[in-house]
């Protein structure tokens, strides 16, 4: 029985009075644990619930200390909202322009390292392709927003001067460090696949060249429209070799683009430590997700700021275009360029490298060419004679460099020589269509 809280008594629940007797005549101890079973059963599931929050927020916070205040790089970050402030505030395009530029840089390179421990889940062909693919994310976004505002030139001279950048400049300073490091001897890689991706590059020049030749020497059938409808047609094709480039790379031929097997001398250093993922796979395609939303962002604010940078900077746009923005746009290849080839692994850096050249020139060109054909705008492959020239003098250069198999610190330093004269080049280069812009 029990007293109620007027004083009244109440029966007891008959199920409690033997569960109660029988409490009593068992043991003390089997009575605790009878009744923690029967008492903390919520607080278990409370505790449990309570762990695995924990869990979750401190796994987030691990997160972000990896991808956002473990690198120096990131120190760069508030430029990117400076851009903005600055953009609605004083509306001075040069500290627009180098503040979106300056705050694009550690994304860009964070975006190459995400790819990075995303190939850790997907394997290293694929890693390859999704560090090329991602690494060129910024160009994309940016040639999109420039061709929406119909900014053509700003758009062909930036996606040329990333090929440039990439297989002068980034290819360059990989060699060269990786000579550096590794001084006494040659470094090789696999021969068939830089063989292919140059096939391929001479196929982007043979695209690109084509409608220019057809308008520098004024045999079109109708002036002006032949060159778009060749230059529409030719990106097609260029899809379609890109597509089965994809298949030969990651199904028909995925064999052939494996590291070649060097000295075992030359692999000691590499065994002594297992590099593993930081961050799981999810993680890094979250992070994948909203890095690129804040580099779109930025590209905006950026591409806006172009023209009125140029004048401000009283640099040329050509120069802009070819050199600045492909510098920034590639600052993901580069470092992962010369990081693998310091770690003597030459394949994933010509992977990065000429890879991410070709995705470029076979891929992103002629897909901005499509995007642009059904914006209405006359985007086509005449990228004008002296870039044109420029583009295909670069592909022979590389072409021979890589003929033999083997790179060292010397060719790393003619290549990047080779940058500044075409860098040079472009500073002094007036563009004959800069009113398309």
């Amino acid at each position: 029985m029990k007293v109620d809280s007027d004083g009244t008594m109440e029966e007891m629940d008959d199920d409690f009075e033997v569960e109660m007797a029988t409490l009593v005549s068992s043991s003390p101890a089997s009575m605790k644990t009878h009744i923690t079973g029967i008492w903390g059963i919520g607080s278990m599931v409370d505790l449990s619930s309570s762990c695995s929050l924990n869990r979750i927020v401190r796994r987030l916070l691990k997160s972000i200390g990896i991808v956002i205040f473990q690198p120096k790089i990131n120190l760069l970050l508030p430029f990117g909202p400076l851009a903005i402030i600055f953009h609605y505030l004083v509306r001075k395009h040069g500290f627009v322009f180098f503040f979106s530029l300056i705050g694009i840089i550690p994304l860009a390179e964070r975006l190459g390292y995400l790819t990075e421990q995303l190939a850790f889940y997907t394997g290293p062909t694929v890693g390859g392709l999704l560090n090329a693919t991602f690494g060129n994310a910024t160009e994309m976004i940016i040639s999109l927003y420039a061709l929406q505002n119909g900014m053509i030139r700003v758009v062909q001279q930036s996606l040329l001067g990333s090929i440039l950048s990439n297989m002068l400049l980034v290819l360059g300073c990989a060699f060269f460090s990786g000579g550096i490091v590794h001084y006494n001897k040659n470094q090789v890689f696999n021969k068939a696949a830089a063989v292919v991706n140059s096939g391929l590059l001479l196929m982007a020049v043979m695209g690109l060249m084509f409608p220019t030749v057809l308008h520098y020497t004024h045999s079109e059938v109708q002036y002006g429209k032949s060159e778009v409808s060749l230059s529409r047609f030719s990106s097609c094709v260029m899809l379609v070799a890109y597509a089965g480039y994809l298949f030969f790379q990651l199904r028909s031929h995925h064999k052939l683009y494996n590291p070649i097997n060097e000295e075992e001398g030359n692999n000691e250093d590499d065994s002594d430590e297992e590099e593993v993922p930081e961050i799981t796979q999810r993680e890094a395609i979250a992070w994948l997700a909203v890095l690129t939303v804040w580099v779109s962002i930025l590209s905006g604010y950026l591409v806006d700021a172009i023209q009125g940078a140029s004048e401000s900077l009283n640099l040329p746009v050509a120069f802009i275009s070819v050199v600045l923005l492909p510098i920034v746009g590639n600052a993901a290849e580069h470092a992962s360029a010369i990081m693998f080839a310091m770690k003597n692994k030459l394949d994933i850096t010509l992977g990065v490298a000429i890879g991410s050249s070709t995705q470029i020139s076979m891929f992103v060109i002629p897909f901005c060419v499509v995007v642009g054909w059904m914006m209405g705008k006359d985007m086509d492959l005449n990228f004008q004679l002296f870039e044109t020239a420029t583009l295909f003098i670069t592909v022979l250069v590389v072409a021979f460099m890589l003929q033999e198999g083997t790179v060292n610190y010397f060719k790393g330093l003619m290549l990047i020589l080779c940058y500044l004269i075409v860098a040079a080049s472009f500073y002094v280069h007036v563009d004959p269509s800069a009113n398309d812009g």
